[in-house]
């Protein structure tokens, strides 16, 4: 089992593949990338932004606008949110697609006129696939359990006005991302990522069916989990970019082993980042978290379960900040770590099969990143 191999590797941290010196901020590192493609991708969301289908949904989000509904913090980050970085997404295709070349077996493709490098049907497949789809499932993420609602979250009949307006404009992005992807005219790139869709409900669905105190999640299913909920779109996109080029069948697993463990090491990542960044303060955080479950694995369900006890009031509400203390005494934190680096280097061995360039450089960049804290 693949799994294996990686607990094998999870304890022993090859970083000699990180020994070149390599951008430590993620910021910096899109930022030079962008540079590359020959604008900044940004530039990519603001043209979503300013589509028709996007001037329809702000109409009626702007209803929500002093109200507490998660909808609104979903908007505000479509253009820029610091954490997760959502325009780089469609940066990864481009820099891919750049990276690979033209596809010289293709004359009908050579004869295209290619812009920085890159083909013109491949420049507007970011903000097909990742732009609209990955946009309408941060909608859809934005619905509150009513069955969970308190007054002090607001009115009811605002919370189910947002509900309706994330359902329905949610639904309304997936239509316009699936008429622009049969515009493509490649069956077999809409195959590829109608496959990613359903492979995001899957994980999302996965994610929101039990409840994360009496969850059961190893690291393994946690991976896998993860995998279809933050990795399959990416990884099935800058698989389906390069079938766009024409590229063969080894490229294009490369692409998709690329995206696949830079998707997972970036959401690894995000988890440690409050776990082992300096100054950082005990905050709220997912029990479904890669910290957490390795932590759930080294203690067992028995202790696990004595240690939730421990940290909870008579209100049964958990105290972060003692759980974030005792799962920072055991070894899940640094097994994330090794883990994240196994990601890692995974993400630049896909990277060999392509010629050097800057383009490949700046993909190896953010592989290097993910190791950063």
């Amino acid at each position: 089992m693949a799994w294996r191999s990686r607990f094998s590797y999870i304890g022993r941290r090859h970083l000699s593949i990180f020994a070149n010196p390599s951008p430590s901020n993620w910021t910096k590192v899109v930022s030079d990338a962008e540079k590359i493609v020959g604008y900044p991708t940004s530039f990519m969301s603001f043209r979503c932004l300013l589509s028709d289908e996007l001037s329809n949904v702000a109409m009626h989000v702007k209803k929500l606008v002093g109200t507490k509904h998660p909808l609104l913090n979903t908007a505000r980050g479509f253009v820029y949110d610091s954490r997760n970085n959502l325009q780089m997404r469609g940066l990864i295709i481009m820099l891919m697609s750049k990276a690979a070349g033209p596809c010289p077996s293709n004359s009908d493709l050579i004869c295209d006129s290619m812009v920085s490098g890159i083909y013109p049907r491949i420049t507007i497949f970011p903000s097909v696939s990742l732009s609209l789809i990955h946009t309408a499932f941060l909608v859809h993420r934005g619905i509150v359990n009513l069955k969970e609602w308190m007054n002090s979250d607001g009115p009811l009949k605002n919370m189910q006005f947002g509900n309706k307006m994330a359902v329905l404009s949610g639904d309304f992005l997936l239509a316009n991302a699936c008429t622009g992807l049969a515009q493509l005219n490649d069956s077999k790139v809409v195959e590829l990522i109608s496959s990613a869709i359903g492979d995001v409900v899957q994980g999302i669905y996965h994610e929101s069916s039990t409840s994360a105190e009496e969850s059961s999640l190893t690291v393994a299913s946690w991976e896998d989990q993860t995998f279809l909920s933050h990795g399959a779109l990416l990884a099935k996109s800058c698989q389906a970019a390069m079938k766009l080029a024409r590229h063969d069948t080894e490229a294009q697993n490369w692409a998709f082993q690329y995206g696949k463990h830079l998707a997972l090491g970036h959401k690894l990542n995000s988890d440690l980042q409050l776990f082992v960044k300096s100054g950082s303060e005990p905050a709220v955080f997912s029990l479904d978290s890669a910290p957490v479950v390795f932590h759930r694995q080294i203690v067992g369900p028995e202790r696990w379960r004595h240690q939730l006890k421990q940290v909870q009031n008579m209100a049964r509400q958990i105290d972060y900040t003692k759980l974030w203390g005792l799962i920072k005494m055991e070894r899940g934190v640094s097994q994330g770590l090794d883990l994240c680096s196994y990601h890692s280097n995974k993400a630049l061995e896909a990277m060999k099969c392509f010629p050097p360039s800057e383009a490949r450089s700046a993909l190896e960049n953010m592989a290097y990143a993910l190791t950063k804290f």
